[in-house]
């Protein structure tokens, strides 16, 4: 215990203080043969200088964006992050154990969370945003919620291209709850509007839909908005935000409630987290928001500040009333979220999605010109596409690993339906030699 501060004869002074003469005394109640009693089989000490060789060469086994080029979404997206994001994001300030509350939170951190709820409000074309979410598909799942509480109907409807561990999520928070969910098929990689026709009813609370969706693919918002408003129903959209630089946001299209994942927004990719979900909504919707929203206000002197404004959680109201049991947010990745969208404003934010849209599309168009490769949808995208592949995309994936590439996701292994068929995901980080290098690689299997 070297790194203990206390000396031998703090120990003996703790122990004399709680009527013990040993500090075994304290583990009697543990049976003595479940007690180790030899020393730990760790190895002998290492110096600062051989843990970091050690350390280094483990990581050096990994495969990893910064070392190959990386094809691969579905969730989780290798964007460029600017440098002055991690920079800010990792000051001390903002380094806490756990979630601050009203008491010990400072107005610094307020305010961050109110910018972070401005920005996701103007992005998405909402009127107000919680401080975030656990990640996209619990934002979803609260969404579903939400809606039903809105419109006091049951059921709900959900698009057929949602990420289906989204979908899964949502399964699970329903999962004990009244709240059937109807899945509406796919037509040319988006929703069946036919289907989705035949699938709304006056009992439907909301129609879940994903924009771009799964499959990367556009879907017909405002059709799907008609069809749901038709019947009184909501739409609760997840939405892409770094496509929001180009695409009509959500709140313009008709969406009732607009949520999604903020990895993207200047948080690395991370063995699959932690994420940042958002979430916001029309204004008379404001009350079933989950989660916490932070107000901007003045004091009794005019002096502008913050405060947690609308806290309908379990925790702050009776259970049978609350909202909502999320108990915290993820408001580091949000802060980071809001340093990221602050550095890059409007200009920069539509300059990635334009990036995103003209290499992706670059890269379709020159898979679906190799012999055997096409792409099975004609549905405009943004930066995620399918090719239907000669081989099993699981072989593609193994030739260009060893040529350096990280390829796509293997939707087979999701859906037999799916089988050869291969998501790919094109950033604004992928340069045009890398696109070429991953055709020149495929055309030679």
């Amino acid at each position: 215990m070297e790194y203990m501060p206390n000396t031998a004869d703090d120990h003996r002074a703790m122990l004399v203080a709680i009527g013990v003469e040993r500090f075994d005394d304290l583990l009697k109640e543990i049976p003595a043969s479940a007690r180790l009693t030899r020393p730990l089989a760790v190895p002998p000490a290492l110096t600062e200088l051989e843990v970091r060789r050690e350390i280094g060469g483990l990581l050096d086994g990994n495969t990893h964006a910064d070392r190959h080029a990386c094809f691969l979404g579905a969730g989780a997206y290798d964007h460029a992050i600017p440098t002055i994001v991690p920079f800010l994001a990792s000051r001390s300030e903002f380094s806490t154990a756990y979630t601050p509350y009203q008491a010990e939170m400072s107005q610094g951190l307020l305010q961050t969370i109110f910018e972070f709820q401005t920005m996701i409000c103007e992005l998405t074309g909402m009127d107000v945003a919680n401080a975030s979410m656990y990640d996209g598909a619990s934002a979803l799942a609260e969404a579903a919620l939400m809606a039903c509480r809105v419109t006091k109907r049951a059921k709900l409807v959900a698009a057929g291209a949602i990420h289906p561990h989204y979908r899964a999520v949502v399964a699970t928070y329903l999962q004990g709850i009244a709240h059937p969910i109807h899945d509406v098929g796919l037509a040319d990689g988006r929703t069946d509007l036919k289907a989705l026709e035949r699938a709304v009813t006056k009992e439907t609370a909301a129609v879940l839909i994903q924009h771009p969706n799964f499959l990367g693919n556009l879907e017909e918002v405002e059709a799907v908005a008609r069809i749901a408003h038709a019947h009184g129903a909501l739409v609760a959209a997840s939405v892409d935000p770094l496509s929001l630089g180009l695409l009509v946001p959500p709140g313009a299209w008709g969406a009732d409630i607009a949520v999604g994942e903020g990895q993207a927004l200047g948080n690395p990719m991370s063995f699959g987290g932690p994420f940042v979900g958002f979430m916001a909504t029309k204004k008379d919707f404001m009350r079933q928001l989950p989660g916490r929203i932070v107000g901007a206000t003045v004091d009794t002197k005019g002096r502008p500040g913050y405060c947690l404004t609308l806290q309908a959680r379990e925790q702050h109201i009776r259970r049978e009333r609350a909202t909502s049991n999320i108990c915290t947010n993820q408001a580091l990745m949000a802060l980071t979220a809001s340093i990221y969208l602050a550095t890059l404003g409007p200009r920069g934010l539509r300059e990635v999605g334009e990036q995103c849209l003209a290499k992706a599309h670059y890269a379709a168009d020159r898979l679906a010109a190799l012999p055997g490769f096409s792409r099975p949808y004609a549905a405009p995208f943004f930066k995620e596409f399918v090719v239907l592949t000669p081989r099993p995309p699981a072989d593609l994936n193994a030739a260009l690993l060893k040529a350096g590439i990280i390829g796509g996701l293997d939707l087979g292994t999701l859906d037999p339906a799916w089988t050869n068929h291969w998501l790919l995901c094109v950033t604004e980080k992928r340069t045009r030699a890398e696109i070429d290098r991953l055709v020149e690689v495929l055309g030679k299997r």
